[in-house]
């Protein structure tokens, strides 16, 4: 892969965090049960402060995704530190579904009776799919990557 192509995704990656970050900065003053909130109160809200830990794994997925493309631009995509950001990726993946799962179980068993949780149980159950996906794209990644690597380990002991 060309180095310009691995910076551009680089770059992509970067403003994906950008963005999502922002969201979560403007999201919570302008969300319906704390906007007539202060400035401090908003971000104890436990929803809030909820999306915040569970918003952790994907920033470290992005992390690594972020290393795995230097690995890519520098030649050594090849190597156990490409294999392991993989894994530490499909790690991610699958704590991110797990996150979005008991926030909408906690959110369906905390607030019965007040609102319509249509969209919100949909939107969760979409992204989960959309988590387990990436989790599994990742873990197959992942074999044919360790075993490229054991290959090219037994080459590189070979005269």
């Amino acid at each position: 892969m060309k180095k310009g192509s691995t910076i551009f995704l680089q770059v992509v990656i970067m403003l994906i965090g950008i963005v999502a970050l922002g969201i979560m900065i403007r999201f919570p003053l302008t969300e319906g049960r704390a906007a007539n909130l202060d400035i401090f109160s908003i971000y104890w809200d436990p929803v809030i402060a909820y999306m915040y830990v569970a918003s952790t794994p994907f920033f470290f997925a992005l992390y690594q995704a972020f290393k795995l493309l230097g690995f890519i631009g520098q030649n050594k995509v090849f190597s156990l530190s490409s294999v392991k950001a993989l894994r530490t990726i499909k790690y991610c993946a699958i704590a991110i579904a797990g996150f979005i799962v008991v926030g909408i179980t906690g959110l369906v068993l905390t607030h019965s009776g007040e609102d319509d949780y249509a969209g919100p149980v949909s939107l969760g159950i979409i992204t989960t799919f959309i988590s387990i996906v990436i989790a599994t794209a990742a873990a197959v990644f992942e074999k044919l990557l360790q075993k490229a690597v054991d290959i090219k380990s037994e080459n590189d002991l070979t005269v």
